[in-house]
């Protein structure tokens, strides 16, 4: 086996500017008092419109400007959009309301210019805006850009997780996170499903990723699902049972191929304690 840490890189000319742009965000938040559709508009202003910074809300209601352009300026603050789970029915309005501004900062972010493969300064500012937005959140949350949420209000972190690309985490339901939990690429983590008969029949259920886990490559794991501390979801598999730990469980639907090497006697057992739903 070999092992290949991570590199570690100096810092860019900018960083000073980057580092106190953080600040900055870092400082504002603790206000409990902030008005943060406000100030996470002008943090976008800022970004993708510089211009209008100093007079931004004179620019949106300038018969003079293109449409389109007062569009897009009012649009940098999230009063002046709708985002999917606020058409859901159990969607919490004054929880919502209270984290949509930080979710609209973070989605519009990784789709400016100053953001996409940004790596440093994106998991900076992600790592500032998880604790806010999160019911709970650990010690150096890593997120990557393109990762979408529900309310994100119902996630549940803890230390040391990583979540990768273009992940979907639906917490409709709940989603429980352990510490040094892994999501690679493409995955996505559902905790709510649909009746086959009436689309509009919802059933939340929380789905848990105990510590140590590992979802890789476009894997995707169903509501209420359980997986086992140190179990691991292989590429593209679908977890519609619990995984039991240690286990690696692949396919559609998945099913244990193999236990790692490093498991406790107890992890091969044939099935999980009886407190907990079937498994694979």
């Amino acid at each position: 086996m070999t092992i290949k840490p991570l590199r570690k890189l100096g810092a860019t000319p900018l960083a000073p500017v980057a580092e106190a742009w953080l600040e900055r965000i870092e400082g504002a938040l603790r206000d409990a008092s902030l008005d943060r559709p406000r100030f996470c508009r002008e943090l976008l202003c800022e970004l993708a419109f510089p211009d209008y910074v100093a007079n931004w809300a004179t620019a949106v209601n300038d018969d003079q400007l293109a449409q389109g352009t007062r569009i897009s300026l009012a649009a940098l603050d999230s009063r002046n959009i709708t985002l999917e789970p606020e058409y859901y029915a159990e969607c919490d309005d004054a929880k919502f309301q209270r984290v949509k501004p930080l979710l609209w900062l973070w989605y519009s972010f990784d789709r400016l210019p100053i953001g996409g493969q940004n790596v440093d300064l994106g998991v900076r500012l992600r790592r500032i805006l998880a604790p806010h937005i999160f019911k709970t959140c650990g010690a150096r949350f890593k997120a990557f850009q393109h990762v979408e949420f529900s309310f994100g209000y119902n996630i549940e972190c803890g230390d040391d997780v990583v979540v990768h690309r273009h992940v979907l985490l639906d917490d409709r339901g709940g989603i429980q996170m352990g510490n040094k939990v892994s999501i690679s690429d493409y995955a996505n983590i559902y905790s709510h499903t649909h009746s086959i008969v009436e689309q509009a029949d919802v059933t939340n259920a929380a789905t848990i990723l105990e510590e140590g886990v590992r979802i890789t490559y476009h894997a995707t794991v169903l509501a209420g699902v359980r997986v086992g501390v140190q179990g691991m979801v292989g590429a593209v598999a679908v977890a519609t049972k619990d995984v039991r730990p240690y286990h690696v469980n692949v396919g559609i639907p998945a099913k244990s191929v193999r236990v790692k090497p490093n498991a406790p006697a107890e992890a091969w057992a044939a099935s999980r304690t009886s407190n907990t739903k079937g498994s694979e």
